[in-house]
């Protein structure tokens, strides 16, 4: 099927449907038409109400003024993710957003930290690794403030991102997109109209009779995968094998005080809890193995474990951690849900729309055969759904705990080849290597690693070229200005206060 592009129809609301229509506004702009196609009698999946530092930028790409936006969907900033109980019950350690002390002389900052904290006397006295981190630190205190871009500020070394209200964002999204000249058309969708010669989406069809024609679909309808799964029958490909958490229960609360500049991911014996804390409530869950647990057992879990009292009755959402096959089929693109999933442990859900959004905007086709960019694009999403995956595979093999079931298995199961080279890699001299165009950084695969007390036997032989008494004052000269600048931040609670204060929180 050849012939231009006029006609970009995005099937679904959501965070998914209009994060893309307010991205693709600007193909109006081309001569082109985009039509959202939404239901109000269909609810819709907020798979994560917390987000990493890339919302920053599909925030800037689309022209959102950040005050605005905070104060619109309720929400709060966010440094990092705290881990409770996951290496062993009793511990706790964050993965913070931003840099990692700074390298010297090309030796990178965490082989000098290992170095020093295994000596003995004044030397070895370097505290925790993320004391170097000046998200880390400003976490902790409850403190926040914005990034300076002088590089030669500490300051500039702070990252951030934000919880919100996934809802809320979703409205605030259509609102920019209709005055950009979106169209919405509201409707539930009976059938799918495919060319029988090419297998070609033509149109979908509403339960009015109503026919919407288009020459590019997106199926941003999450778990229901109306055009990409039902429709054009691209398999699903499970790990389930590796993420056997297949349930969650998620449920609001009353904030009981000032939120925390971080979200909270607590272990349970058969999966683990969320606590993102919003500027008028707080969003509770349990992720969770249904072979290891009941409904029952995962909704006590989760009640059990509120700061408030609970503003809802319980929901409950299953799924199967996993991808499509192709994300890009004839002239489908699914984005979301409709996609893949894998569980929301490191804020990557609405990352993976973002990302599935750009790439597609980079690679968008003049006409509807576009086979060469079909293949990229499929080869680089499938690439970034697997880096994820095995970040997240990483918080439950990494794990000393036999205290269940649930955990025996994560601890015991055989994990992808990628996962247990980086592992292995680790162990010995504690080198990670970043995967080429990777989401998370060194950093963040250092902060896990050693968060979930993986230990590497030794360290870069480069390091012994560092005086060991310079490298000691080096630390402790950085631990305390990092500690003084933190220190001097707002709290967290302020800065809202001052700058961007939601009426929902009123």
């Amino acid at each position: 099927m050849t012939g231009p592009i006029r006609r970009v129809v995005i099937v679904g609301g959501g965070t998914a449907g209009w994060m893309t229509a307010a991205a693709m506004e600007r193909l109006t702009d081309a001569g082109m038409s985009v039509t959202l196609v939404e239901s109000e009698e269909i609810g819709t999946v907020g798979v994560g109400e917390a987000t990493i530092p890339s919302i920053l930028d599909f925030n800037r790409w689309i022209g959102i003024d950040e005050d605005a936006f905070v104060r619109a969907t309720g929400a709060t900033f966010k440094l990092g993710i705290e881990f409770v109980d996951w290496a062993r019950k009793g511990d706790r350690y964050l993965h913070p957003f931003g840099i990692l002390g700074r390298d010297v002389q090309g030796v990178k900052f965490h082989q000098l930290w290992l170095r020093q904290s295994r000596l003995t006397g004044a030397e070895a006295d370097v505290g925790a690794l993320d004391d170097y981190c000046l998200s880390a630190v400003a976490a902790r205190l409850g403190r926040f403030t914005r990034p300076n871009a002088n590089p030669a500020s500490v300051l500039s070394s702070l990252s951030y991102a934000f919880h919100f209200d996934a809802s809320l964002y979703a409205r605030f999204l259509r609102g920019i997109a209709e005055e950009r000249g979106v169209v919405r058309r509201e409707g539930r969708i009976e059938r799918v109209d495919i060319d029988p010669e090419n297998g070609f989406v033509r149109a979908v069809i509403l339960a009015t009779g109503e026919r919407i024609e288009g020459d590019l679909f997106i199926d941003c309808s999450g778990f229901r995968a109306l055009l990409i799964g039902d429709a054009l029958g691209v398999p699903y490909v499970s790990w389930q094998h590796w993420l056997p958490c297949d349930r969650a229960v998620a449920v609001p609360s009353t904030s009981p005080g000032a939120p925390l500049p971080y979200t909270r991911a607590s272990a349970e014996d058969a999966g683990w809890r969320w606590r993102i804390p919003l500027q008028h409530r707080v969003g509770n869950g349990h992720v969770y193995a249904s072979a290891f647990t009941s409904d029952e057992a995962a909704a006590q879990a989760v009640l059990a474990g509120l700061d408030g009292p609970a503003l809802a009755e319980p929901s409950q959402l299953r799924f199967t951690a996993g991808v499509r096959e192709r994300l890009w089929e004839r002239n489908c693109i699914a984005i979301g849900l409709s996609g893949g999933f894998l569980e929301p442990l490191e804020s990557t859900s609405i990352h993976l729309i973002q990302s599935g959004i750009s790439r597609l905007m980079a690679l968008f086709p003049g006409d509807m055969a576009s086979p060469v960019e079909q293949t990229q694009y499929n080869r680089l999403m499938r690439t970034e759904y697997e880096q994820v995956r095995d970040f997240i595979i990483l918080h439950y093999h990494a794990t000393t705990r036999d205290d269940s079931e649930f955990w025996n298995h994560c601890r015991t199961m055989t994990v992808p080849t990628t996962l247990s080279d980086k592992i292995a890699l680790w162990r010995g001299r504690g080198r990670v290597i970043r995967d080429q165009g990777g989401l998370f950084t060194e950093d963040s695969w250092i902060a896990v690693l050693m968060g979930q007390v993986l230990q590497p036997a030794s360290h870069d032989p480069l390091v012994e070229a560092l005086p060991i008494e310079g490298s000691g004052n080096f630390l402790r000269h950085l631990r305390g200005v990092i500690n003084q600048t933190a220190q001097a931040m707002p709290t967290h609670a302020d800065f809202i206060a001052q700058n961007c204060a939601s009426p929902q929180a009123a």
